[in-house]
């Protein structure tokens, strides 16, 4: 996917014009640019984390002529993928989008003053999950083995046997 593709699957995912996802997108590396460049790690959360990598100052060769060549200290970019990027990696199927609320972008909402309101607690119930992990282990005893794929076979080449050449023999009248 190229960043064109990419400006594109933005825009129709979230609804924005293909400019604005553009502008997103832009200002996205940016940031992300401006921040390693400073020396701190940009850290999103289920996807990865940018680093800055600074490389020494070391001796090389030249692979022509063997001869000791300086190679310059350097800054590199790093990246360490995080623990939902990996589960989406090695997971079965491909990754699900995510929903988010589109909000409208033409007209800014007023400010309201926000309603005083009184917090109160609630507990979580642990009861359900017991149920999901036997209905998941369920689903896949009923699954059906999966079917291999055809072992594909190589034609051997074979090789044309050299034979010499007979003289004639002389004719005779």
């Amino acid at each position: 996917m190229n960043k064109t593709e990419l400006i594109d699957a933005i825009s129709s995912d979230t609804g924005l014009s293909r400019r604005q996802a553009e502008s997103a997108l832009d200002s996205f590396v940016f940031q992300v640019t401006a921040g390693v460049w400073a020396g701190n790690p940009v850290r999103i959360t289920g996807f990865g984390t940018f680093k800055l990598r600074e490389r020494a100052a070391r001796k090389g060769r030249n692979p022509q002529t063997g001869a000791a060549v300086k190679i310059k200290a350097s800054r590199g970019i790093g990246f360490t993928p995080g623990l939902g990027l990996k589960a989406d990696l090695n997971a079965k199927r491909a990754p699900r989008k995510a929903v988010a609320a589109a909000a409208p972008a033409a007209a800014p909402a007023a400010k309201k003053a926000p309603a005083k309101a009184v917090a109160t607690k609630t507990v979580a119930k642990k009861a359900a999950t017991p149920a999901k992990t036997v209905a998941k282990k369920a689903a896949t005893a009923a699954k059906a083995p999966a079917k291999k794929a055809p072992v594909k076979t190589v034609a051997k080449k074979t090789v044309a046997k050299k034979t010499v050449a007979k003289k004639a023999g002389a004719k005779r009248a």
